[in-house]
Formats: structure tokens, sequence, C-alpha cells
């Protein structure tokens, strides 16, 4: 079969969606359901943040995100360390997804974008966070979680933070 730089060696277009998703948000959920039918497989990197004191453990963050999308077989969760480009070689990825609530938001991924292209040749897409998402942070999740506040609404449907042992 015919490769381009956008199609993988068996015909597929791969994409990963980086991130410490510390916890994965509603938010997070939209962007990896609208991007999936643009791609044949679609790898969630959970990173490693070293400017972030983890609320989760990485493996909690695992377990929630494969039990958020177990009935979903082109998304695959890894973990790793280190740069996204790399992860993204690793796992044959040719796009990097990546979603944008706010025009900072923008600035900052244009220039990772590019960086990201420079060093791998790797293109990143953004996804605009629909409109009722855009206020929605794993940050702001984490300070009202500490605070004892219900964060059920913006979580995804059918796991509960308390159900992996997090604990305020």
């Amino acid at each position: 079969m015919k490769t381009s730089q956008y199609i993988d060696s068996e015909g597929k277009r791969v994409a990963i969606f980086p991130g410490s998703f510390d916890p994965f948000t509603r938010g997070h959920e939209s962007i990896v359901r609208r991007a999936l039918p643009m791609f044949d497989r679609f790898v969630i990197a959970i990173g490693v943040n070293a400017d972030k004191r983890s609320f989760m453990t990485m493996e909690q963050r695992k377990e929630w995100i494969e039990r958020v999308f177990k009935d979903e077989p082109k998304v695959e969760v890894v973990t790793y360390t280190g740069m996204t480009v790399d992860i993204a070689k690793e796992v044959g990825a040719q796009f990097i997804v990546r979603g944008v609530r706010l025009i900072q938001d923008f600035e900052n991924e244009k220039h990772l974008a590019e960086v990201n292209r420079d060093l791998s040749g790797i293109e990143t897409i953004l996804l605009y966070t629909l409109p009722e998402d855009s206020h929605i942070s794993s940050s702001i999740v984490r300070e009202l979680f500490k605070y004892g506040q219900d964060v059920r609404a913006y979580l995804p449907k059918g796991v509960d933070l308390e159900e992996l042992g997090v604990k305020n």
C-alpha cells in the first residue's frame, strides 16, 4: 500500500492526544469523541507534567480513561515521560490532537505545534472546546474536589473518582 506522511504503512491515520489528564474531564472526552471519526487509531497519551503536583496517580488516570472508552476499539491509552513527539513517533502517530478553550490556549498551542512539526514532521490538529465545556479545566475540577464539592457534572459519565480511590 502506498504511504504518505499522513498515512502509516498499514494505510491508517493515527493520532495521539497528549495531556496530563489529572483528571480527564468532560471537555477532554468531547475532544476525543469529536476527533475519532477522522482517525483509524487514536492514542490517548497520559504524560507526566513535572510542573504540576499530581491529583491522581498515573494508574488511576489510565484506568479512568480506559473505562470511559471501553466500548471504543479505536482508542488506546498509554503513559509516557519525556517529549510528546517521542511518544508520538513510538506509537506511529502522524497527528497530534489538542483542545483549545481560550485564546491563550491557542497561542501556546500554535507555538508547540510549530516546534513539534520542526522536530518530527508531525502535524497538530486543534479542536475547539464546545461552548458548554469551555469553562471546565482539570485545575478547576481538582480545586472543587479538594473543597468537597460535587464535580460529577464536569467529568465523563460512568466513572466515579472515589471508585478509583481518589479521596478529598
